[in-house]
């Protein structure tokens, strides 16, 4: 399943200022409300709310293969966490990784994306 990508710096920066935020020694994990998320569940084919996500991987962590492995990894890590507990939606989601996040696996990932959203409350309650 393909995420809905968060397309514009000015939601990156609503997420980071006023977003619930939950830190784990590998990521950072960002909410906000989208407020544009009834416009565009009825502009989806299934007319279904969506979240939209955004991955960040600073220069920091080293060049452009070690941030592109990390965010294929986080992206594995949130698709396997979905199959698993369906989260809220209409919300913003922004993931960004910490240095710890270049040596994990996807699986280390997916554990430290639970313990971020059991935080943030983003699960459904069943």
């Amino acid at each position: 399943m393909k995420f809905r990508a968060i397309c514009e710096n000015h939601l990156y920066s609503k997420a980071y200022s006023k977003g619930k935020r939950a830190v784990t020694s590998a990521l950072a994990v960002y909410v906000l409300p989208d407020y544009a998320a009834r416009r565009l569940a009825k502009a989806h084919p299934q007319k279904k709310t969506v979240n939209r996500i955004g991955l960040t991987t600073s220069t920091k962590l080293g060049g452009a293969v070690v941030r592109s492995r990390c965010r294929r990894i986080m992206r594995e890590g949130l698709r396997s966490l979905e199959r698993e507990r369906p989260l809220k939606v209409g919300f913003l989601i922004v993931i960004a990784a910490r240095s710890a996040a270049t040596k994990l696996k996807s699986s280390d990932i997916k554990c430290q994306l639970e313990v971020a959203f059991e935080k943030l409350g983003m699960y459904k309650q069943v």
